[in-house]
């Protein structure tokens, strides 16, 4: 009813009344516009800020030559890395300088070259005691009696030798190229004590959820 009678007001008022009515409702279309401003503001600089948050990757998606990561520090008692645990190790990895990168507490850095930004896991080996150093030592001298045998943990096989002179020669021998290679290790499943920069054996071994690449039709 309001409303009418407004329209009603304006439409006969005349010249002027149209320019009064006309300068009021501009007028308060304009404070009404006027107060979105503050908020499409804030709506335009919040979703900016998002934009860039996503463009700025985090520091663990780094390419190669973004950052550099230091060696682990080795135990030298077992020749693994002090923080070996379950066969993985982390290490310390540092941003090249001027790079920019996302840290785990989703905070933007932008780092000089000496700043930590995350860690990197390595891979390490469940080792309990046997040497290989002292295998490979105890079968090339002693493994005519079993006594590599006996000290990777196969007395049976120790006993066998022992008794039967190494197999007569055949068995030492056997024997010392299978320790050499490393095809041969502790009894518990364990790998031996190599030295961290020296000679490993990696074992690739395919089982039937390894990816078999299909033949090509020639």
């Amino acid at each position: 009813m309001a409303s009418s009678r407004t329209s009603v007001l304006c439409s006969g008022s005349g010249f002027s009344g149209f320019s009064w009515c006309s300068g009021f409702s501009g007028f308060s279309g304009f404070s009404w516009f006027s107060g979105l401003w503050p908020l499409l503001f804030f709506s335009v600089c919040f979703h900016f800020n998002q934009v860039l948050t996503e463009d700025t990757r985090s520091c663990e998606e780094l390419r190669l030559g973004q950052y550099l990561c230091n060696g682990p520090k080795i135990d030298e008692a077992t020749q693994e890395p002090e923080n070996c645990r379950d066969t993985t190790a982390w290490v310390e990895c540092l941003p090249a300088p001027n790079i920019s990168c996302r840290l785990s507490n989703g905070t933007e850095f932008r780092f000089s070259g000496k700043e930590v930004g995350f860690n990197k896991t390595i891979s390490c080996r469940n080792v309990s005691g046997y040497s290989y150093k002292v295998a490979v030592a105890l079968s090339l001298f002693l493994g005519w009696i079993g006594a590599d045998r006996f000290y990777l943990g196969y007395p049976a096989l120790g006993l066998l030798k022992f008794c039967t002179v190494g197999f007569c020669g055949i068995g030492t021998l056997i024997d010392f190229i299978l320790i050499a290679m490393q095809i041969v290790g502790p009894a518990d499943g364990s790998n031996y004590i190599v030295d961290y920069y020296g000679a490993r054996l990696t074992r690739l071994s395919i089982t039937n959820q390894t990816y078999r690449n299909p033949h090509r039709s020639l």
